[in-house]
Order: C-alpha cells, then sequence, then structure tokens
C-alpha cells in the first residue's frame, strides 16, 4: 500500500495509525499547492478531489477521506485496539469523534491557513475553535485519550489537525487537558517517528 501525503497536513494521521498498528506502506509525497508528484506528475490523476491523504491499495484501488482510511488501516489490525469491532456502539462513537474532529475541528482552520481570508473570518474561524475544543476539553476529563486510557485512531487526528495550532499561532491556553493530551500523543514512540519522518520533529 502507497500512502500520498504532505508534510504535516492531515495525511499526518494515517502515517501515525500505520505505526501504531506496525503495517509496511509505501510513502509519496504531494505538493499540495502545484497538485504535482515527483517526476511533475499530476496528483488528480491518482486522487480527483486533489487532496490527501489518499491510500492507494495493494489491488491497485484509490482510498480517500483521512476517517475512512484510518479505521480501514485500523481494520488491518484488529487486535491493535485502534478501533472497536464493527457493528458495535464503541465503534459508532469512534466514527461520531472522527465526524466531529472533521466537520468542526479540521475544517475550521482552513480560514487560518488562507493568506486570502479576511481577519473577521479569521476571527470567526478562531472563536468557532476555542467552541469546539470547549467540549474536547471537557471530553478529555479524567482520560488519557477521548475514549479512556485506549489510544485510538480518533487520537491521531485529533492530535494532527490540533498540532496545527503552532503554526497559526493559536493559543490554548485556556484548555490544560488539550494540551497534556498533546504532549501526551507527541510522547508516543509510534508519533515520534511519523513526524521525524515527515520532517517536523527538529
Amino acid at each position: 500500500m502507497k500512502l500520498y501525503f504532505s508534510p504535516g497536513a492531515c495525511s499526518l494521521s494515517p502515517r501515525i495509525v500505520a505505526q501504531e498498528a506496525g503495517l509496511e506502506l509505501a510513502f509519496e509525497r504531494v505538493d499540495i499547492r502545484s497538485k504535482k508528484l515527483s517526476g511533475d506528475r499530476d496528483f488528480f490523476a491518482i486522487n480527483p478531489k486533489g487532496s490527501v491523504p489518499a491510500l492507494e491499495l495493494d489491488n491497485g484501488e484509490i482510498l480517500t477521506e483521512g476517517p475512512a482510511i484510518v479505521q480501514y488501516l485500523a481494520d488491518l489490525k484488529p487486535n491493535s485496539g485502534l478501533a472497536p469491532a464493527n457493528g458495535t456502539m464503541p465503534r459508532y462513537r469512534l466514527q461520531e469523534m472522527l465526524g466531529f474532529i472533521n466537520s468542526e475541528i479540521h475544517k475550521n482552520y482552513s480560514a487560518l491557513f488562507s493568506p486570502r481570508a479576511a481577519p473577521e473570518v479569521k476571527n470567526e474561524s478562531e472563536a468557532t475553535l476555542r467552541k469546539r475544543y470547549a467540549f474536547v476539553e471537557t471530553a478529555l476529563t479524567g482520560k488519557h485519550y477521548l475514549f479512556g486510557d485506549t489510544f485510538t485512531v480518533a487520537d491521531a487526528y485529533l492530535f494532527t489537525v490540533t498540532n496545527w495550532s503552532k503554526f497559526v499561532k493559536l493559543d490554548l491556553s485556556e484548555f490544560p487537558n488539550l494540551l497534556a493530551f498533546q504532549k501526551r500523543v507527541a510522547e508516543r514512540p509510534s508519533v515520534i517517528a511519523a513526524l521525524t519522518a515527515e520532517g517536523l520533529n527538529k
């Protein structure tokens, strides 16, 4: 299998999951701005959406969207504990959290990264993120991870997008549980390996 990625992007989440599960993946870097691969190849030919992550399966199929990819990887190693069994309420709770992170946290960083976004749009995104992180702060009360003591694919995703706060200078000091979570996840060997591989652990 091959993961198409861009350093520090949301594709870091499936890289962490693969590390956690002990899965061997090949990696190919995508220039997000130009949508080009090495040799000036067109990434749109791989993923018509033009976004990372994209996972090329051994049979040639392309799977896109981070929440789908991390669940697919976790299901390849069900004993890893990265995702509860399909058809169970804990699995639906995991999907519920992945959906929340995707739509309510991940997407609200877009304006903060955009040089074209107006100041009022950025301010609105920051305010929304603080509201969403207030929910996460409560969810993490008394827990090491989102679902207790077990690290799941949702934790990999939350860590990845929250790590962007450093690059957009979003102060999260009002959320001590969240900051403790970020530090805890950053110390996991799989995360250290993933960050190092992408040149982010300096």
